[in-house]
């Protein structure tokens, strides 16, 4: 006789198969879509460069259409790579590592376009934090993405600071910064694939995030509010059952 937790458990594995299977075929059709995407621009490129040799009304218009058009072929590209990106989220290659360590080789990376920024970047690590799972480029992913966000939200400068600490056989980072906030709506919404607050956003960002961190097996929340800043929250397991 099967249990409601035998159903729930076949019908979990069914869902996650066929989740699978859309992000492998989603990933094919979006490589299959940026190999003419990548030959258009390239003939656009060439066509750009023989008309600025024409000293002409007419091409001068041409001109206009055309780097009107590449600008849309560049932001299509920018789409596409920001959804394999998403796609290719839950495919980890696993290390046992210190997240201070990632964290500062990310500050390392990161400090001169703090500077440009007047991004005053400080990093609290409680000592002692034992070690978990990490797949470290996808990790510097997920901090990269963060930090752009925290640094957009403060264009004209303000306080970014990432604390670790260890709670319940968990490490916790927390990444605060001093910015504009966002709107209850947004704050709602903001892990919605294809929803993005910015003009030009594909709305993938923060999507991938968390779709790395739970592949992880760890979790991400969120508190916002506007003028007064916002915290990011990532919890992953010291221990995991199902390393890779």
């Amino acid at each position: 006789m099967m249990t409601d937790e035998t159903f729930d458990s076949s019908e979990r594995e069914r869902l996650e198969k066929q989740y699978n299977e859309i992000t492998v075929l989603a990933g094919g059709l979006a490589h299959e879509v940026r190999n003419p995407l990548s030959t258009i621009s390239m003939n656009l490129e060439l066509l750009l460069e023989e008309l600025e040799t024409f000293d002409s009304p007419a091409a001068h218009r041409m001109l206009q259409k055309l780097k009107t058009i590449q600008t849309q072929c560049d932001n299509l590209d920018q789409i596409l790579e920001a959804f394999l990106q998403f796609t290719r989220a839950g495919e980890l290659h696993l290390e046992q590592m210190n997240l201070e360590d990632v964290i500062n080789e990310f500050l390392e990376f990161y400090k001169a376009e703090a500077s440009e920024h007047g991004i005053d970047v400080r990093p609290h690590f409680q000592s002692d934090i034992p070690p978990v799972f990490l797949d470290v480029r996808l990790i510097q992913q997920v901090l990269t993405n963060l930090v752009r966000n925290a640094q957009e939200a403060m264009p004209s400068g303000g306080l970014l600071e990432l604390q670790t600490s260890c709670r319940d056989n968990h490490v916790v980072l927390e990444i605060i910064d001093t910015g504009c906030g966002m709107s209850p709506e947004a704050l709602d919404k903001m892990f919605h694939v294809f929803f993005s607050t910015k003009p030009t956003g594909s709305g993938l960002g923060l999507p991938t995030v968390r779709k790395i961190v739970e592949a992880h097996g760890g979790t991400i929340d969120c508190e916002s509010e506007l003028n007064r800043g916002t915290k990011f929250t990532l919890v992953f397991p010291v221990d995991r059952a199902d390393r890779k």
